[in-house]
């Protein structure tokens, strides 16, 4: 018999910047055991952007690769949207983001993603962030 309850059991481990460390997998657990990892006040940023992708995007698929989240639409292939947890913020990729109206503030290297930050103090627009959240989940899934 193991004494080993899930009080005992370790935290996952915080890499760089406090991006939590989640083994990959699909589904509901590892994204919840993600956000339930994020530390501070990322941990109720990442549970509000969860309940806001869920509530937005009927059946969206959920995931967990590269110690991120990942969100796709259901009946299509590939993901339209992840997050990450650096030192200050929360970095929200749309990985179609230059086909979003208006675009996501954030340009990236790659040509087609687009970032939205979260900090700690923002007052987020929310019918905003749900706006995009919509649009990208009508274009076609980024393959991963």
């Amino acid at each position: 018999m193991s004494d080993e309850s899930p009080a005992r059991k370790a935290k996952p481990v915080l890499l760089s910047g406090g991006n939590p460390q989640i083994p990959k997998g699909d589904g509901e657990v590892p994204v919840q055991a993600y956000i339930a990892a994020m530390p501070g006040w990322k941990s109720q940023a990442g549970s509000r952007l969860d309940a806001l992708v869920t509530r937005t995007v009927p059946g969206v698929r959920k995931a967990v690769k590269w110690n991120s989240p990942f969100y796709g639409a259901d009946g299509q292939e590939g993901w339209f949207l992840s997050f990450h947890v650096y030192t200050s913020y929360i970095k929200v990729a749309f990985f179609r983001g230059a086909l979003l109206t208006p675009l996501p503030p954030v340009s990236s290297k790659s040509g087609d993603t687009r970032y939205f930050h979260i900090h700690e103090h923002d007052r987020l627009d929310e019918a905003q962030l749900e706006e995009w959240v919509r649009q990208a989940s009508r274009l076609p899934g980024e393959r991963m």
